[in-house]
């Protein structure tokens, strides 16, 4: 299929300055990434999305692609707060957001806090920190822990970035060759620059804060739809699970032959599945 024409794009949200993409004419649809990736992680679904009749904008959030990278505020309702500044100054009221792994958080964040302007939600390979267990924030993946460090990974993996990531991409995949080396190159452009992998692992420090930010937030349950998938050779059933417990109304399940970098993996299977969701 071919790519649609992107434009790129800064905002300035307070001291943040947020890079982002846009594609496409018609109801708006916000991408956030997981980590350790970028807004390039949408690049194989944004023509999908687009030619149903969206308009796409693909955001670098806060220390992440493009974006400023500043020490501090990588907790979920920060940054959510930021994406929701950058919606209302493109001049849209409502959105739909659409988002993976540590952007799904975000997005739950965003949609809990905003929930007048959010018209769904798709949560793909993620869980909703400090629900189920009060110490998951720490302890749910080994890396959780080791990117919480002060310092140390920063120090351990000066000059290997490329090959960390490329261990991700690897082992998290059902079909390695779904990243390709162009796709590693663009991450490790981002995360090998000068404050690049302290940002992406800021997120993880900041996990114990989002953590009782999303147990407020779940106080109230989200009442918009929400589709949630895990892949089948990563997280299964879990953002099923986790969003059935802070939402009314959820759909999803299992992506088959799929590991966590779904819009990688599957990009024409989860394209077909949001524009499905959002009644295209």
């Amino acid at each position: 299929m071919p790519h649609p024409s992107l434009t790129h794009a800064m905002a300035q949200i307070g001291d943040m300055r947020l890079h982002y993409v846009r594609a496409g004419q018609g109801e708006p649809v916000l991408l956030v990434h997981g980590w350790p990736q970028t807004w390039y992680e949408w690049h194989r679904v944004i023509p999908h999305l687009v030619e149903a009749g969206h308009e796409v904008i693909a955001v670098d959030m806060r220390g992440a692609g493009d974006s400023s990278r500043p020490a501090s505020g990588y907790d979920s309702n920060t940054v959510a707060d930021e994406l929701h500044e950058l919606v209302r100054q493109l001049g849209f009221t409502t959105i739909r957001l659409v988002a993976h792994d540590n952007g799904a958080r975000v997005a739950y964040a965003y949609a809990a806090r905003h929930p007048a302007e959010v018209k769904s939600l798709v949560f793909l390979e993620s869980k909703i920190l400090g629900i189920e267990s009060d110490d998951d924030a720490s302890k749910e993946y080994w890396h959780f822990g080791f990117h919480q460090e002060a310092d140390l990974p920063e120090f351990l993996l000066a000059g290997r970035e490329r090959e960390y990531l490329s261990f991700f991409f690897k082992r998290y995949s059902f079909d390695p060759r779904s990243i390709t080396e162009a796709d590693i190159d663009e991450y490790v452009r981002c995360y090998s620059g000068l404050g690049g992998m302290r940002a992406g692992f800021n997120y993880y420090r900041a996990f114990p804060e989002t953590a009782v930010q999303s147990r407020e937030l779940a106080r109230t349950k989200l009442t918009i739809p929400v589709l949630a998938y895990g892949g089948s050779h990563c997280m299964g059933e879990i953002p099923l699970r986790s969003m059935n417990l802070v939402a009314d109304d959820v759909q999803g399940g299992v992506i088959p032959e799929c590991g966590h970098w779904v819009p990688d993996e599957k990009p024409e299977w989860i394209a077909r599945e949001i524009n499905r969701f959002h009644g295209f």
